[in-house]
């Protein structure tokens, strides 16, 4: 039984972040491990609602009140045997996700701060390192049936893991240089150190699973020779075509560039690093893309945003800007606009924001400006009004309100188009709609017999909660599609969206 009163007789708390001057110094992650007492304390605030709608905020379904009251009664190993059984990778959810299921905690409902539920799930999945490490489930009984995934993010992780503990022979391919998609060299240190991905890749190999890295599907192994060798096919390529900006005039100046090259090249110098190596953050062309005694101009205001600001103060930029075109939201929800359970717009301050750097809201960029030797020197920016007409996006610019800001390194960080267009897509008969996404069937399947899509390749960029549940899905539809015994949890169908209001 939970304490009713636990959320009257504790407020909400977190975890003292390290402090600034000694973060910036260095790219190991942010918040310090919470002690028992306080995870004890903010597990308390939980109710056990009679309808808990953090389950609904949650695509995963995860059993939130359950593993809430295992941790406030000190039953760690059912907490983590509870957390698992809905959440591949809590340790990923728990440090990168924002967390839509403390919007929809029922304490929002009555004007109180929700329970500190990503914290918990952070510090359940790091018991379980601690309590044993992350034990392996070899499967007994291999079925004999193969399947291919095509990607090494977190849906392609969670759909591999799932069809290999069912018995399936599962190879993972990634064209990349080492495993993990954007949870490897797309996210930054300070949010998820490395060694987080490491110990979930050494648990599916025990598990069975197969790695390839190294490898671009559909130029290193044709659409034909893979399908010759699988029984089945998951495509879990991401959605990392970066929205771009090209009729700006100057855009194709140098030191204009997508957010995600910055993110990259600082992720391999990290890399690098920890291995020993010396390494400079640069483009594939050996072109520099460092912040250091920069002048940094960020374009965008969400996550992608947020981690290029933490990376230039990192790097030693000598100053930085981050640029929203919407006006700057309010602190609290607007009922109105954004009624609970939804998730709300709200002014979101991430930990880089705690360290420096200057945001500006309501404006755009008019011009990248040339420093007469085809570099950026400036970005000339415009106060402007947005709304929507006809569901169409009108930016106006205010007459008199243009500025410059003094700009060496620019970062476009305005969203992505959907997956990148690939010779595998046309290999397999598999187009990209509209919106860049590749479209599934209820089954799951993309337009190919046997031929299977999950996560943002499917969704578009989202959240890695919707990653991890596409994955779950696709994989017990894999598994149907093979005659596995059994069913596989489901948590989600093609079709599904976020809590929204109608």
């Amino acid at each position: 039984m939970p304490d009713p009163n636990g959320f009257l007789r504790y407020d909400r708390r977190l975890p003292a972040r390290r402090p600034v001057p000694v973060r910036i110094m260095d790219w190991r992650e942010v918040y310090p491990p919470a002690g028992e007492e306080l995870i004890r304390e903010q597990a308390t605030r939980c109710m056990d609602c009679g309808i808990p709608f953090c389950h609904d905020g949650c695509p995963l379904g995860n059993r939130i009140p359950d593993w809430n009251d295992l941790v406030r009664t000190g039953g760690w190993d059912a907490a983590v045997e509870s957390l698992h059984a809905t959440n591949n990778f809590p340790e990923f959810t728990g440090r990168l996700c924002p967390a839509p299921c403390e919007a929809a905690c029922v304490l929002g409902l009555g004007g109180q701060q929700p329970v500190t539920i990503k914290q918990v799930e952070v510090e359940i999945a790091d018991a379980a390192v601690a309590r044993g490490g992350l034990r392996p489930q070899p499967v007994p009984a291999p079925t004999g049936r193969s399947v291919a995934v095509v990607g090494s993010g977190p849906a392609g992780l969670a759909a591999a893991q799932q069809l290999a503990r069912a018995g399936h022979a599962v190879t993972v391919y990634e064209r990349d240089d080492a495993l993990g998609g954007l949870l490897r060299y797309g996210i930054p240190d300070f949010k998820l150190e490395k060694r987080h991905i490491d110990r979930r890749l050494a648990q599916l190999a025990a598990e069975g699973v197969r790695f390839r890295a190294g490898v671009n599907v559909g130029v290193d192994v044709t659409a034909e020779e893979l399908r010759a060798e699988h029984d089945a096919v998951l495509l879990a390529c991401g959605a990392l075509q970066g929205r771009d900006t090209p009729e700006t005039p100057g855009r194709a100046l140098r030191g204009v560039h997508q957010a995600m090259a910055h993110l990259v090249a600082a992720n391999r110098v990290v890399a690098a690093a920890g291995e020993g190596r010396p390494a400079l953050a640069t483009l594939p062309d050996g072109t520099p893309i460092d912040a250091a005694g920069k002048h940094v101009v960020i374009i965008g205001g969400g996550d992608t945003a947020a981690d290029c600001l933490g990376v230039a103060h990192r790097q030693g930029a000598a100053g930085v800007h981050q640029l929203d075109l919407y006006p700057e939201p309010p602190a609290d929800r607007d009922a109105a606009r954004d009624p609970w359970p939804t998730w709300p717009w709200v002014l979101r301050s991430y930990p880089a924001h705690e360290e420096g750097g200057e945001r500006v809201f309501a404006v755009a960029v008019q011009e990248f400006v040339d420093d007469g030797t085809g570099q950026v020197r400036a970005v000339r920016i415009a106060e402007v009004t947005v709304e929507k007409v006809d569901g169409r996006r009108i930016v106006t610019a205010l007459p008199g309100s243009e500025r410059e800001i003094p700009a060496d390194l620019v970062l476009l960080a305005i969203g992505f188009e959907g997956t990148e267009e690939q010779p595998l897509l046309a290999q397999l008969g598999v187009a990209r709609n509209g919106r860049g996404a590749v479209d599934a069937r209820p089954d799951w399947q993309a337009g190919a017999d046997g031929v299977f899509v999950a996560g943002d390749m499917h969704r578009g960029a989202s959240l890695i909660v919707w990653a991890i549940a596409e994955g779950r899905a696709a994989a017990a539809a894999v598994h149907a599609y093979l005659g596995g015994v059994g069913t596989l949890p489901a948590p989600v169908d093609p079709a599904r969206q976020p809590l929204a209001a109608r």
